[in-house]
């Protein structure tokens, strides 16, 4: 049977093809993506991919876990160069001939103290943490074997920006039935206001990162709607997820939890086991559903 392993024991290796299970963590050199690479490689019975835009950093990494006694292996991926990302699913499909769980961990925030221009702050921001994820999942989600898991690291600001919101563009964001395209379409708005100063005007709240959340929230929603069309695929999960206030460079280490309590989610998430009914296409924290509305 082609399935995913939940823990040590459990001897399969492999799916029916013969090929052997494989995981993927996105910007996984530091911070909650290091914890996230160090759990699966504890849990998950394949191998475990830690990738990173900086090879040197991303080799580092590894061989740090490795003193821990672990196993990680490394691929570099920078998700705002498509190449990357074209080399990553073509090694996949060429070496495992498919993919089991992807953590897609990648991205981006300016400090507070930035003195980068909103529309700047926008764009560049919008770039990395929505486009560039969901342009790592149009590549990989075509190798995704039946009882995959994804997990998109998303941010509980996701749900406080999309409160502050105008009731318009709320209706919209959080509309079941929200397209992928509209969804782009919005963000790309949102980008082309920041510019232009008038973001506020037209209803979006004045954060960068948190609109960017909003749309790998709204995302991953869409992304596990899409997959339950897929008759050939069976049991794929898509979640959204806050790792928490972690103590790490993107909130300037003023965050309580250390990383590998904010991988727990991610990590549970990934390990999900054969046909799970919940949590499937919805926002998690602290392994539990949270509210999109």
């Amino acid at each position: 049977m082609e399935g995913r392993p939940l823990c040590h024991h459990n001897k399969r290796t492999g799916t029916m093809s013969g090929n052997k299970l494989v995981a993927v963590v996105t910007g996984a050199n530091k911070g909650v993506g290091f914890g996230v690479v160090r759990g699966l490689c504890k849990q998950f019975n394949g191998d475990v991919y830690l990738t990173a835009r900086n090879e040197e950093l991303g080799l580092k990494a590894v061989e740090e876990l490795k003193k821990e006694g672990l196993s990680p292996k490394f691929h570099v991926l920078d998700l705002t160069k498509p190449d990357t990302i074209i080399k990553l699913k073509t090694f996949l499909q060429e070496t495992y001939g498919g993919l089991d769980v992807l953590v897609n961990n990648a991205g981006m925030a300016y400090k507070v103290s930035s003195k980068a221009p909103f529309g700047e702050q926008a764009e560049v921001t919008m770039q990395t943490n929505f486009t560039g994820t969901l342009d790592v999942c149009e590549a990989l989600f075509p190798l995704l074997r039946p009882h995959a898991r994804v997990a998109n690291v998303s941010s509980l600001v996701s749900i406080s920006a999309v409160k502050k919101c105008s009731e318009t563009l709320r209706k919209k964001l959080v509309n079941p039935n929200l397209s992928m395209g509209e969804l782009k379409d919005l963000m790309q708005k949102f980008v082309d206001a920041a510019k232009k100063d008038a973001h506020q005007k037209e209803g979006w709240p004045n954060t960068a990162y948190g609109v960017s959340k909003i749309g790998v929230t709204a995302m991953s929603l869409i992304q596990q709607r899409e997959l339950l069309k897929d008759s050939s695929r069976q049991d794929i999960i898509v979640n959204a997820c806050c790792p928490g206030y972690v103590n790490t460079d993107m909130s300037s280490h003023k965050g309580p939890k250390t990383i590998d309590q904010g991988a727990d989610t991610p990590v549970y998430l990934a390990m999900l086991p054969p046909n799970t009914l919940s949590p499937k296409g919805n926002y998690v924290s602290d392994r539990k559903i949270g509210k999109w509305e």
